[in-house]
């Protein structure tokens, strides 16, 4: 199958990253990202190019600010602290360079010249809201040729257009991820909990659904 044909046009829509990856490592052949802005554009590709959707599934991304900002901050102080060492050491030379100069009469000790303090680094700006990610799979009848399509939102405004318009299959796939992990897909027509009872006030797959 040509892949140029297919990754060319969904280059072409905005905020849409596309990677070729290995498929026997992950199960897929192509890997997409893109914003919910923008989603129906890239399925609209998909569809005209002869692919058929097969499930819409989630990720929970709870902690993963968290765990950004742990590690930004760990990368920060180890740089500060290697900062801080440079400016002693040069100090140190500074101060040795001075001691070891002749004069031929006897001088008041020059002080070494001040090493400037190195500035403190820049926390790298991490978002406070975790994400949920919608997931889509769609494959080819004619030849095995899958494609995820992901799809991050705010953890606690997760909404998503729908693409059952364009892809009736997705009509049931949308109220299930609904069911599971709470997305809300604008304009569905019919987005009624599919295997939870209607009252349900939980969404099992979340990290946080305790039973």
């Amino acid at each position: 199958m040509d892949t140029d044909a297919i990754t060319r046009p969904l280059e072409a829509v905005p905020t849409t990253a596309v990677k070729t990856v290995d498929y026997k490592a992950r199960g897929f052949h192509l890997e997409v990202s893109v914003s919910p802005q923008h989603l129906r554009d890239v399925v609209t590709v998909l569809d005209r190019t002869g692919f058929f959707i097969e499930t819409i599934t989630g990720v929970d991304w709870l902690g993963e600010k968290a765990a950004l900002r742990k590690e930004a901050e760990a990368a920060a102080a180890a740089k500060a602290k290697a900062a801080a060492a440079k400016a002693a050491k040069a100090a140190e030379e500074a101060s040795a360079e001075v001691s070891t100069e002749e004069s031929p009469a006897p001088k008041a000790e020059k002080a070494p010249a001040p090493v400037a303090a190195p500035e403190a680094p820049k926390q790298p700006e991490v978002p406070q809201t975790d994400d949920l990610e919608a997931v889509y799979d769609f494959n080819r009848y004619d030849t095995l040729f899958r494609v995820a399509v992901r799809v991050r939102v705010p953890r606690d405004t997760p909404e998503i257009p729908t693409i059952s318009e364009i892809y009736p299959a997705a009509h049931w796939h949308e109220r299930e991820a609904r069911d599971f992990f709470g997305f809300t897909f604008a304009g569905h027509p019919y987005m009624v909990p599919l295997l939870l009872p209607e009252d349900a006030d939980f969404h099992p797959l979340r990290k946080d659904f305790t039973a």
